[in-house]
């Protein structure tokens, strides 16, 4: 427990690591996909632009076998930096927790059996809206079935994603719904200004409070869909947000459609609370009383630059990493050390 800190309602954290510790968790991992990645420099989720939209698909597909079918290699930034679907995985695998895939938009099918939402993939936000309305309504309506189904199956239910370019669409939504939302990102050197320029111009577009037309004209597919699953699963069971920046703006969304916030907690790493050109604790605390849980998985003591990129900025966050590996800790006692040890393992039997 050394390992993970409480930021925000701290009370309300200690009660509920004590209602989940030792307990069970079950994990679903939400891919989806926002054609606003495929604008040049807002992302490194990816080897290269073209294989970007198999990145999500890929991260599911590594969970699940260890390997991926979709793509030859993990997914990786431009300079092989690997996904921290390598964190994910180990953190999932130590404890025992299972796992499940929903496909929520992501443009490639992974081939694995999965949810299935049949809601189409986000448009690039700074050309048009991102989704139909009728789109955004079945997202939450479809979530909350999904949520419903695995809250009854667990004390704890795991919620992460992997969507590339997810943080700009983000932070459209989170800074429309009247937030003052600074955003973290996939790269050591945010891309701060053109975010921000993609904001601003996406904003203008269009003049409405209504919670579900902001989504439809600057979210992505997944922040429904998890706010949504947010909104059922709370009413049952305790749930945790895996994640970081996009959390946030789901949260923010969830507090519109409304969700149980006594059972509620986000898990994220250090990486992202210590991000200084974001603002990520005081986003949440902005919207909500909820407990931030933070992991300092220690990845900078690694001997592999790979896995010390994640500890100096590169990923920090993603496929429900930080919230994975502080499920583990609480499940079965174990600690960061131990942690990094097998993901160490793992980064070894992937890149030899």
């Amino acid at each position: 427990m050394d390992d993970i800190e409480i930021f925000g309602n701290s009370e309300k954290g200690k009660n509920l690591i004590q209602k989940i510790e030792k307990n069970h968790f079950l994990f679903s991992f939400v891919i989806s996909y926002t054609e606003t990645c495929e604008i040049p420099g807002i992302t490194m989720a990816g080897a290269d632009q073209e294989a970007i939209k198999y990145t999500p698909a890929a991260d599911a597909e590594f969970l699940h076998y260890g390997f991926c079918k979709s793509i030859d290699k993990i997914p990786m930034t431009p300079d092989g930096k690997p996904t921290p679907a390598i964190l994910t995985k180990v953190a999932l695998e130590s404890a025992s927790i299972p796992h499940v895939t929903i496909n929520a938009g992501s443009k490639i099918q992974p081939k694995l059996p999965f949810f299935h939402l049949d809601i189409e993939s986000g448009k690039n936000i700074s050309q048009y809206p991102a989704l139909e309305s009728s789109s955004v309504t079945k997202a939450v309506d479809y979530g909350r079935i999904v949520g419903r189904t695995l809250a009854s199956l667990t004390n704890c239910l795991l919620i992460g994603e992997s969507i590339p370019g997810g943080t700009t669409t983000a932070l459209a939504v989170m800074r429309k719904f009247g937030l003052d939302a600074k955003v973290s990102s996939s790269i050591p050197k945010n891309p701060v200004e053109l975010k921000n320029k993609i904001v601003e111009d996406a904003v203008k577009r269009f003049d409405s409070e209504d919670p579900y037309t902001i989504i439809s004209n600057l979210g992505d597919p997944m922040i429904p869909v998890v706010a949504g699953m947010l909104s059922s699963a709370s009413e049952i069971t305790n749930v945790m947000l895996c994640g970081g920046t996009q959390m946030a703006a789901v949260l923010a969304f969830a507090k519109k459609i409304g969700f149980n916030e006594n059972n509620t907690a986000i898990g994220t790493t250090c990486y992202i609370t210590n991000d200084k050109t974001a603002n990520f604790l005081q986003i949440v605390s902005q919207i909500t009383d909820i407990p931030v849980l933070v992991i300092n998985p220690k990845l900078e003591n690694s001997k592999f630059e790979g896995i010390r990129a994640f500890s100096q900025g590169f990923a920090k966050e993603g496929v429900g990493a930080g919230g994975s590996m502080i499920a583990s800790i609480l499940k079965t006692g174990t600690n960061s050390q131990k942690l990094l040890e097998l993901i160490e393992k793992e980064y070894q039997r992937v890149f030899t």
